[in-house]
């Protein structure tokens, strides 16, 4: 058969067989690639490869392999117990680093789809991006940072990178997940690192996807745990206009589902937005292939891009969660706990450097004491972190 097979099926009735084609389907990823995605697209049959080499899987793409290595990682299990923002908070309603990866993901592919972009790249880049945190959220990353400073600080994008090439041990043929050079390079553009190339679409969807991600379900959270009422998300314009749309198409909704359809209508108005905005602009070029996208890039005009007013209004509900939320009082006053508490435990191991794992021990001889320390902590989910300052300290 040619790249076109035929799937096929035999389905009985009563003493007859039937023998009928039901559909077709590609039989490669290069085919089905090849079909759907568009000039601008980041094709896996173009990849610049992987830093250790490897024999090509017989029917998943190199993209679709970075996904699965990246899913069954321990970082990415980790993050089911690390904090998005609400740290020590009780219930389970709010976010850990794992759904709004999820959620973050959601949105990615749906963004890449509607762009013809690879979406198994964009899936990959969406998966990966927060594998680097610390526990603790914020608090916990801006500490180290602090603790690390002579040492060359600290970053949870430059950690994930350390993480996809050196600190995850699943294969016995290299060190780190050998992830292909897109996705690090997506990740090293994340971490803003002098030697990180233009940024690929697919990476931008990503980051777009990140924004509308956080900024909606921060928003819901805060809600939640009663920092913020809707009603005072309404005075927003952007929200407000959310809740324009809600209301024309269901009228009047009791509390919970009028904020819960607010919420989901803010997302779908900003993916909407982006992908009307970033095809409008796509259509101005004249040349669309991957190597124009990266040299509009790098003249520093991203493609994938709200409209201005939109833009204006993601940032007055970022500055109001910012000082409504983030710098509230009460999460100040927790996030001063947990710096604490996290740089008792960092001097600690500092000074106890034996009590690491055997593996961070041995690494701290080549690395130093201070970033071997940093890498066990920063992998620690919130509830081992505060299991094991307990003990630590309060021997």
């Amino acid at each position: 058969m040619g790249p076109i097979e035929s799937l096929s099926m035999t389905r009985k009735t009563g003493d007859n067989a039937e023998h009928c084609t039901i559909m077709q389907l590609p039989c490669n990823w290069q085919v089905r690639e090849a079909a759907i995605l568009a000039p601008h697209a980041m094709h896996a049959i173009d990849s610049a490869g992987r830093a250790h080499n490897e024999s090509p899987h017989p029917f998943r793409s190199a993209y679709q392999r970075d996904r699965d290595r990246i899913v069954h990682s321990a970082a990415f299990r980790r993050l089911a117990h690390k904090t998005q923002v609400f740290t020590d908070y009780p219930g389970d309603y709010h976010r850990s680093r794992l759904t709004h990866t999820l959620e973050v993901t959601s949105i990615a592919r749906t963004l890449a789809r509607s762009l013809a972009l690879n979406e198994d790249l964009a899936e990959a880049l969406a998966l990966g991006h927060d594998i680097g945190h610390p526990p603790l959220g914020h608090a916990g990353e801006d500490t180290l940072d602090e603790l690390l400073r002579e040492a060359g600080g600290f970053n949870h994008n430059r950690q994930a990178l350390r993480i996809m090439t050196l600190l995850e041990q699943r294969y016995p043929g290299f060190p780190g997940l050998n992830l292909s050079q897109e996705v690090l390079d997506a990740q090293s553009v994340r971490a803003k690192l002098p030697t990180a190339p233009p940024p690929l679409l697919e990476t931008q969807v990503v980051d777009a996807a990140d924004s509308i991600a956080y900024d909606t379900h921060d928003a819901d959270d805060a809600i939640e745990l009663g920092f913020v009422q809707l009603n005072e998300l309404l005075e927003l314009p952007l929200v407000a206009k959310a809740a324009e749309h809600v209301d024309s198409q269901h009228g009047k909704l009791d509390p919970l589902l009028l904020r819960r359809a607010v919420l989901h209508e803010l997302i779908e108005l900003q993916v909407a937005g982006l992908v009307t905005e970033t095809s409008s602009r796509l259509r101005t070029m004249s040349d669309t292939s991957v190597d124009s996208i990266k040299k509009a890039s790098a003249e520093g005009n991203r493609l994938v891009m709200h409209n201005q007013k939109i833009q204006q209004g993601k940032q007055e509900l970022e500055e109001f969660l910012f000082q409504r939320v983030y710098r509230s009082d009460q999460v100040m006053k927790i996030r001063q706990q947990s710096q604490e508490k996290m740089r008792d435990l960092f001097v600690w191991y500092c000074e106890a450097p034996h009590a690491l794992p055997s593996g961070y021990f041995q690494r701290s001889e080549t690395v130093g004491v201070l970033r071997s320390v940093a890498d066990y902590i920063a992998g620690m989910t919130d509830r081992f972190f505060n299991r094991d300052a307990a003990y630590r300290l309060e021997k």
